[in-house]
């Protein structure tokens, strides 16, 4: 069943946010992941304005999306987005309805 890693991210330094966007994409790949949204317009229509910047990645299987998160690859490309960046991630189950 597929796995989805969730993130709202609120950019507080473009330019070390932009090195860790073409740092983050190959390893993404190299794990089996790929984008399903990516930064897009964001158009509120029912409650409080809180989706900034959305990104959806999906992986085969939350097994794949672990070893990617949890990886030593991805380590030090998480301290860069948290230096560049302030936000919500969370790893969720599919639905294999």
């Amino acid at each position: 069943m597929a796995a989805y890693l969730l993130a709202n991210i609120r950019v507080k330094d473009p330019a070390r946010f932009a090195e860790y966007r073409e740092k983050v994409a190959p390893l993404i790949a190299a794990f089996g992941g790929r984008y399903l949204i990516r930064g897009g317009a964001v158009a509120p229509v029912e409650g409080a304005k809180v989706f900034e910047r959305v990104v959806v990645l999906e992986f085969p299987d939350m097994a794949s999306l672990r070893a990617f998160y949890d990886s030593p690859e991805y380590a030090p490309l998480i301290a860069l987005r948290q230096q560049a960046s302030e936000g919500d991630v969370a790893l969720v189950e599919g639905y294999a309805g």
